[in-house]
């Protein structure tokens, strides 16, 4: 009963969508590091969290080199101007190994982490203790459901889904997922957050994989299927989904790029969810070339060979 009032009476406090200006990322892999320099970017005060120094010493690293190549595009035959630029965008990311102290007075928590449930349940359980209760709190996942992951703090009103694509500071969209128990404040925060990124943001509803997973990963997958029945080769699928729909890469060539290990992973949760769903069929051929550790690009093999 304590935990309904507490979200009734927040919702009843501000009709007003909150202004983020203070954002801390956690997880400095890939993800987090292009989330927070897009954040810095854009004018915001981030802060970036990771279980190691080392780890973000080396987020810092990539994060200054692309704001580099950025600067260069942006100030051409401008030198001071684009060093100043990425003197300023650095001085506003700020790293800390101890997640508790970083969430204590932020506007937003961006969790960009493994894709594992419990990891993510034992994290936002903890920071549920130590962040502000106006601290809106999203998952970057792909595939897990908002609402589990929600479950394990007492803000299911003010928890959501930021979905961003890799690399985060070229691609223009962002999915905001909208659980059954995000209020319609913490939605538009994030659907401004969002736009003040320089972003495109979709509405989403918490359903498998949002809107372009749920699309994408059973369009990758019955690809697979149509191989596996014999009806048509891998290169021929690539070549008449690139010549014939127009897109830039054929679906095994999508997976091989996306990670053989990452499409199981997926598919794998959707089916466990709902079993009886043929989009959510596994593959036998993908779950042997995963077993068999070609998971594509990053270990030089999956459907296709790469030197």
């Amino acid at each position: 009963m304590a935990f309904v009032t507490h979200q009734f009476l927040r919702s009843m406090s501000s009709t007003k969508s909150q202004a983020i200006k203070h954002v801390a990322v956690i997880g400095g892999g890939l993800m987090g590091a292009g989330i927070a320099q897009v954040a810095a970017t854009t004018g915001h005060t981030v802060i970036l969290v990771d279980q190691a120094d080392d780890i973000l010493k080396k987020s810092l690293k990539k994060i200054g080199d692309s704001i580099g190549r950025i600067s260069k595009k942006k100030f051409i035959d401008k030198p001071e101007a684009a060093a100043e630029f990425v003197q300023q965008t650095l001085q506003r990311i700020s790293t800390c190994t101890d997640s508790a102290s970083a969430v204590h007075s932020t506007d937003l928590v961006i969790e960009a982490i493994v894709e594992n449930i419990d990891v993510k349940h034992e994290l936002f359980k903890k920071l549920d203790k130590f962040a502000s209760e106006k601290t809106i709190f999203v998952s970057n996942t792909s595939s897990l459901p908002i609402t589990e992951i929600a479950n394990a703090t007492t803000r299911q009103d003010r928890f959501g889904g930021l979905h961003f694509f890799n690399p985060v500071p070229l691609m223009k969209l962002v999915e905001v997922v909208q659980s059954p128990m995000t209020n319609q404040q913490t939605f538009e925060s994030l659907m401004n957050f969002s736009k003040a990124l320089g972003k495109r943001p979709v509405a989403c509803k918490d359903t498998p994989g949002f809107i372009v997973n749920r699309l994408l990963v059973p369009y990758m997958m019955e690809a697979v299927r149509l191989h596996e029945r014999g009806h048509g080769s891998k290169e021929d699928i690539d070549v008449a989904m690139k010549l014939g729909a127009g897109y830039p890469m054929g679906p095994f060539e999508l997976l091989d790029y996306v990670g053989l290990d990452t499409g199981k992973f997926i598919i794998d949760g959707w089916h466990k969810m709902d079993p009886d769903n043929p989009l959510f069929t596994p593959s036998a051929l993908l779950n042997k070339l995963v077993s068999e550790g070609k998971l594509g690009k990053k270990t030089g093999e999956g459907f296709y060979k790469y030197s």
